[in-house]
Formats: structure tokens, C-alpha cells, sequence
């Protein structure tokens, strides 16, 4: 059981306080971030860790619990975020991102991060290390369920397919894999550089089982985590997500794959999301 179960209205303000802490998060790390692709799977996370997963900072070592694995290893800002909000690692800790000897390098690393259940970074090795997860709790009767969030970029990797086939193969329908399908990558758009459209059809001849979702509307992510299809198959969820999402001049811009906010560009995008922090506040 999910230890928080938020509503809808106050996941969608927890997922506000997760884009501001990104943003101060890249701004102050000395070697960079990727800031769109944290801001791109801010709902997912936050819909996973505050209502979703059976998981909680003081059972780590459950062996009942679900899993999560952040497969796009680089959009690890946002995911330090809400381990940070959830309560697997403490606030103060955010302001150390990728500084020496912190405890948040600039990719997952499982022995320096409570929380973390994989080291990850390289792609496309999380899809397939998940299978091996939930093939071992099929086998052991486990209730668990293993998640994983991965790019749309990541799934030219041919290990994301071989796990698909291996997944459909042993009915693995306690994995959930949610690709964040916001069409851009590190050198452009995604259908420029490796095309992947119609993925819903090719996840579906692969054998898995697909549903989709607006990955930045809160009600649809919550409400397609929630009634997954039992059919017997692994689950793939296509969230149709934007690059950048929350931050008007960072939203579907390419160039901040790898940019961090400098200057008034901090200011800036932390008036936008104030302003919505302000407006939910007059309206209570």
C-alpha cells in the first residue's frame, strides 16, 4: 500500500513543488543537468511514488515491495526530487547534486542513494535487468510489481526489444513499463534520429499490452496507472509527455536536454511556477 494515497488536486500540487526543486537543483549542480528530461516525467514520478507504488523510506528492504527503475538514467534530477518529497532522502540533500562526494552523482547509483533500486545511465539496461525482477517474483509468488520509467530516445537500444519479447514470453504481468514519449532527444527530434512511430504497434507485436496517457495531465496518468488492462501481459503505458513541461520557455525546446537555468532564467521559471503555487492558494 502506497503510505501517502494523494488525490489528484494534491498530487498535482506536489508535482509543482518537484519542478521547482528541479529547477534550483540544475541551477546550482557545477556539471549541468538535464533539465527537459526532468521536467518531461515529473507527473509519472510523482503519480508513482505519492499514490501508485507499494513502497515507503522505512521498507526498504521489504521484500513484498514494488520496484522502480529510473531506466533514462540522465533525468535523474527529477527523480532525486521526489525521493526527496516522498522522504527517502533528506531535502537538505538536493543542493548537493553532482557535487564531490555528495550522495546524488549525476546518474543512479544504488550505494549512495536510498531509494534507488538500480544503478543506471548507460540505456536501455533498466527494461531488461526489470524483467529479471519480475520473473523472480513470479516464481517466488511475490505480489510485487516492478516499474520503469524509459525515453522514447532509449528505445533504439535493441536490449529495450529482447526484454519486450522476453516479458511477453513468461506473461510477466507484473511489469509495468512506462515510456515517457516526449519526441525529443539529445540531438533533436526523436523521429529525425530514430524514428519509432507507430509504437504502439510495435509494443503490441512484441506481445505486450499498451495503454496511453497524457504523461502531463495528472487525472489521465493517475487514472491509466490505475485500471490497467488484466489481460496476462506485460504492460507498456505510451504517456504522450513535453519536453520541459511546466516552464514556458524550456517546454519542447531540444536545446535544454542537457541546459540548466542560468541567471534570470531561475528567476524566471520559478515566477511561473510560483504564480500556480499562488493561484491554487487564492482559490482554496
Amino acid at each position: 500500500m502506497n503510505p501517502f494515497s494523494l488525490s489528484v488536486a494534491e498530487l498535482e500540487k506536489k508535482a509543482r513543488a518537484v519542478r521547482r526543486h528541479i529547477v534550483t537543483l540544475n541551477a546550482n549542480s557545477p556539471a549541468g543537468g538535464h533539465t527537459g528530461a526532468d521536467l518531461s516525467q515529473v507527473e509519472l514520478l510523482t503519480a508513482l511514488y505519492f499514490r501508485i507504488l507499494n513502497c515507503a523510506p522505512d521498507r526498504l528492504e521489504d521484500s513484498e515491495r514494488d520496484i522502480y527503475i529510473q531506466s533514462k538514467g540522465h533525468a535523474v534530477g527529477c527523480y532525486y526530487c521526489v525521493l526527496a518529497e516522498a522522504g527517502f532522502i533528506p531535502l537538505d540533500w538536493l543542493p548537493t547534486y553532482q557535487h564531490g562526494n555528495s550522495h546524488l552523482p549525476g546518474h543512479p547509483v544504488r550505494q549512495k542513494t536510498p531509494g534507488v533500486e538500480l544503478n543506471t545511465g548507460a540505456l536501455g539496461h533498466g527494461f531488461p535487468v526489470a524483467v529479471g525482477l519480475a520473473l523472480a517474483a513470479k516464481r517466488d509468488n511475490s505480489k510485487r510489481r516492478i516499474f520503469l520509467i524509459t525515453g522514447d530516445g532509449e528505445l533504439a537500444e535493441g536490449s529495450n526489444w529482447e526484454a519486450a519479447m522476453a516479458a511477453a514470453h513468461y506473461k510477466l504481468d507484473n511489469l509495468i513499463v512506462i515510456n515517457d514519449k516526449n519526441g525529443l532527444q539529445l540531438a533533436g527530434a526523436t523521429k529525425d534520429i530514430m524514428a519509432t512511430d507507430p509504437l504502439d504497434e510495435k509494443w503490441r507485436a512484441f506481445g505486450m499490452e499498451v495503454s496511453e496517457c497524457k504523461g502531463n495531465d495528472m487525472a489521465s496518468v493517475v487514472e491509466t496507472l490505475e485500471n490497467l488492462p488484466q489481460t496476462g501481459k506485460p504492460h507498456v503505458v505510451i504517456a504522450h509527455t513535453t519536453k520541459g513541461a511546466g516552464v514556458s520557455f524550456i517546454a519542447g525546446k531540444p536545446e535544454w536536454h542537457h541546459r540548466v537555468p542560468k541567471g534570470d532564467e531561475i528567476e524566471l521559471a520559478l515566477s511561473e511556477l510560483k504564480d500556480l503555487v499562488e493561484e491554487e492558494m487564492k482559490s482554496e
